[in-house]
């Protein structure tokens, strides 16, 4: 088990790195939609909310470290599939005042089941649909026992909109991580036991990942990441999109400076400045030849949080890339026993 967890609000600890505003684009699991058999007829086009402004005050890791993370009102929706292993549910909580969409397998059988929460990596918002990202996972750890609550993110799919977020370098999307956390422990539902929660992202996701274990140490029993993009936001920038010269970066560089003119926010905005504060156990799994997520960002997090004393632990693939391939079932295998000495 993890260290004792908050059972009501949380108080966080760090902004969302730039690993989140980076776009990294890992490949098919990233970009093509999981199709499924639907038991029920398709969903009318979602209606998007009135936009919800970003939290007001500073964008940094101290900001989030004093902010009040909630999470509630986990509501099961209409039945998307039915298998033999497990019935998947469109879903919706709310997360420090917005309504984040997700999708949801619960296991057939009879539960409490230990549950995981699924933070994907970067799909563009605009061809994104709900629970699109890692379909792979989402079936296996239903498969294997876990109720799997795949986050849509706000501005994505049927979540709520958030005009700031992606200036504000998408720091909402670990607060909605934490939410569905603080959701699942909520809802009280039968199926799902709240002492055993895990959570597990890949490529941006594993960058929320990080995030996540800084802003809410504690929450969750255990943590896994799969070809995280780096640790330092204007790394991220640099490598995904300042060569494709996306706007993007003027904005965030007008809002908040430049690394040189304004070096202290970003250290600010970097979990490695504040790795002391990870208490969740973590897993990294990292291909040789990821040539989109470079495995030497993940070596040098590891560094860091190893230094700070976090227990981390890396997996390297020989030959694998960004999205895993001939090794992946492998690399589960091991996820999956590690969430049972972790979980279980």
């Amino acid at each position: 088990m993890g260290a004792m967890r908050p059972r009501g609000p949380v108080c966080g600890v760090a902004a969302l790195l730039l690993a989140v505003t980076a776009g990294c684009t890992g490949g098919a699991e990233e970009t093509a939609p999981e199709r499924t058999t639907a038991a029920a007829t398709p969903t009318a086009p979602a209606t998007r909310s009135s936009p919800a402004p970003s939290p007001a005050g500073p964008v940094s890791l101290p900001a989030l470290m004093a902010r009040e993370h909630t999470g509630s009102g986990l509501r099961l929706g209409r039945v998307l599939a039915r298998t033999s292993a497990y019935t998947r549910y469109a879903v919706t909580y709310e997360a420090n005042g917005l309504t984040i969409s997700g999708v949801m397998n619960i296991p057939r059988g009879e539960g409490p089941f230990p549950a995981l929460v699924l933070a994907h990596g970067y799909i563009d918002p605009d061809v994104y649909v709900t629970g699109q990202g890692m379909p792979r996972e989402h079936d296996l750890l239903a498969r294997s026992g876990y109720a799997v609550l795949h986050v849509d993110y706000r501005n994505h799919a049927r979540s709520d909109d958030d005009p700031d977020n992606d200036v504000n370098l998408r720091l909402g999307y670990t607060e909605d991580v934490i939410g569905a956390a603080l959701a699942l422990r909520e809802a009280g539902r039968p199926e799902i036991d709240t002492d055993r929660i895990g959570l597990l992202g890949r490529s941006m996701g594993g960058g929320v990942v990080y995030n996540t274990l800084v802003v809410a140490p504690g929450l969750f029993d255990a943590a896994v990441a799969y070809a995280p993009v780096s640790a330092h936001p204007e790394e991220n920038i640099d490598h995904f999109q300042r060569p494709g010269d996306d706007p993007l970066v003027d904005r965030i560089e007008a809002a908040h400076g430049t690394p040189e003119s304004n070096p202290e926010f970003w250290r600010q905005v970097s979990p490695l400045t504040y790795a002391d504060r990870v208490t969740d156990p973590l897993l990294i799994h990292h291909g040789t030849a990821d040539h989109t997520c470079p495995l030497r960002w993940t070596r040098e997090a590891v560094a860091a949080f190893e230094k700070a004393g976090a227990d981390v632990e890396l997996r390297t693939y020989r030959g694998e890339g960004h999205t895993f391939g001939p090794r992946w079932r492998e690399s589960m295998d091991v996820t999956m026993r590690y969430f049972e000495r972790h979980l279980r």
